[in-house]
């Protein structure tokens, strides 16, 4: 890029207002939307930090999901960072709760890093909603994430609030929600995860 381009974006960054962004639902399709817009992003010359909760970045154990393999493509314009170990309570999960809680606090420090380091024009939260939900992580402390930010980033968060009983706050906040609906999923009929489509 050349220095006057640099410049230029540099003033249209300092310009720029934000926005607060949630994708929540029981449907799927939560986080491929992020990563579509993570790549939208990307397109118009933006840094991206995606930082997933709940989720390693690695199924079957061992192999890095499609995403993870993708998003090294874009680096270092967009980084992916799978924080968690695995899905809580599901597909024979090997780790007591007390480690997910601590994934998902290690999931929030390096989210406050990157969301107030100034370096990012979008940071992404993957499941960090799933993550409340769940009991990993205090809503008021995602609350914070949000009101910390710089005015120029954007902040998207995805997830599930099994129960409803919080989402109302955080759509409060937000400038776009999109709820998933679910109205039918493989996974209903007995079907497992099929690789390319949803690892």
């Amino acid at each position: 890029m050349s220095e006057a381009l640099e410049r230029d974006e540099e003033v249209t960054r300092e310009r720029r207002v934000g926005q607060v962004l949630v994708y929540y639902g029981q449907g799927k399709g939560k986080s491929t939307a992020a990563f579509g817009l993570a790549l939208r992003a990307v397109g118009r010359g933006w840094r991206v930090c995606m930082i997933q909760f709940t989720k390693s970045g690695e199924w079957p154990p061992g192999k890095p999901v499609g995403e993870n393999v993708a998003a090294a493509r874009l680096a270092p314009e967009f980084e992916l960072h799978s924080t968690g170990i695995g899905f809580v309570n599901i597909l024979g999960d090997p780790y007591p709760f007390e480690a997910h809680v601590e994934a998902a606090r290690k999931g929030l420090e390096l989210a406050r890093q990157k969301i107030t380091s100034g370096e990012y024009d979008l940071v992404i939260l993957d499941e960090i909603i799933g993550a409340v939900s769940q009991g990993q992580l205090q809503l008021d402390e995602v609350l914070a994430l949000v009101r910390e930010r710089p005015r120029h980033v954007s902040l998207l968060l995805t997830g599930h609030d099994d129960r409803e009983q919080f989402i109302n706050r955080l759509v409060a906040v937000a400038d776009l929600v999109s709820e998933m609906r679910k109205v039918k999923h493989p996974f209903d009929t007995g079907k497992q995860a099929r690789r390319g489509l949803d690892y």
